[in-house]
């Protein structure tokens, strides 16, 4: 008889592709979703759907009864602190001390690079790097790892995570290229990306193989993409008629132009500095599959990123 798993974060961008693929992969009834609201879409074929918060513990307590395996995919991302630390911290807290209370043999959590603050990073190899997040989320992800490593558990951290359903990467980048007169030239630095379906792979095969291991993990494709492959595709899904662009505009020129509007300082101070991250053990000993890569599967999130950015 397979484990009987728990997903957080099951209607989210991340999490609901790793519920997905759970309902397809684990034996009938033995995958449990938490939803935080009684309105959240119904649970998946041969899923049970129960209500939680990560703010309650009581809830967190009846969600674990008789798991095995807890997937946490739950964050706060861009609250305030006050929230950011009830949800990242305290309350992944209370989950994986729920988990544990009910005898959870694994607990695998979703994390982020983030947590390491700005690069830059190159082919920066697992336990190389020390905390240092910049943000209030990634402050309080980074206290909420504590907990799960403390539990002996697995912590996934990728980088920048793109597909059908992101909401920030793709379209915070054509935001920024939106404010510029022309292209951007990002200059030569490399970013670690990872699909949103191979991340909820991988997921998925860390709480379910035999050779997980405790401790943080970076989970990105294995070749680094081009600073200036990411600001093609970005240019590619800005609206309007090609080639009515001005001349390119450079890092220092973006940043002079746009002094005064903050997401743009933080977009161009990333995107201009390498954050490459090197870890082949989920693709080696997990039997994940990394994708084909960025440049083979953008163009088939471009029609929902049009939508998404012509609905905006």
């Amino acid at each position: 008889m397979g484990p009987r798993i728990l997903i957080t974060g099951a209607t989210g961008f991340i999490g609901g592709r790793v519920a997905a693929k759970a309902a397809i992969a684990a034996e009938p009834g033995h995958v449990r979703l938490l939803v935080r609201r009684p309105a959240a879409p119904p649970g998946r074929p041969g899923t049970e759907t129960v209500p939680g918060d990560l703010r309650d513990p009581d809830s967190l307590r009846r969600a674990c009864e008789g798991i095995d395996v807890l997937v946490h995919c739950a964050s706060a991302i861009g609250a305030d602190e006050e929230v950011s630390r009830a949800v990242n911290d305290e309350g992944t807290r209370s989950l994986v001390d729920a988990a544990v209370r009910a005898g959870a043999s694994r607990i695998v959590s979703l994390s982020t690079a983030s947590v390491h603050g700005r690069g830059p990073f190159r082919a920066a190899a697992p336990g190389t790097l020390p905390l240092a997040p910049g943000s209030t989320t990634s402050r309080t992800r980074a206290a909420g790892e504590r907990h799960v490593l403390e539990a002996g558990g697995t912590v996934l951290r990728p980088h920048l995570v793109y597909g059908t359903g992101d909401r920030q990467l793709m379209p915070g980048v054509v935001r920024l290229l939106a404010a510029l007169p022309g292209p951007l030239d990002g200059g030569d630095s490399l970013h670690s990306l990872i699909d949103v379906d191979s991340l909820a792979g991988a997921l998925l095969d860390a709480a379910l193989s035999p050779r997980t291991q405790p401790g943080p993990h970076y989970v990105n494709h294995p070749e680094p993409v081009p600073v200036a492959r990411l600001l093609a595709a970005g240019e590619g899904l800005l609206a309007g008629t090609p080639g009515t662009r001005g001349p390119v505009v450079t890092v220092a020129e973006a940043r002079a132009l746009l002094a005064d509007v903050p997401f743009a300082q933080h977009h161009l101070a990333m995107l201009a500095t390498d954050h490459w991250f090197a870890d082949d053990r989920p693709w080696r000993e997990w039997g994940s599959d990394p994708g084909s890569g960025f440049a083979a599967t953008i163009a088939d999130h471009a029609p929902w990123y049009r939508r998404l950015l012509g609905d905006s």
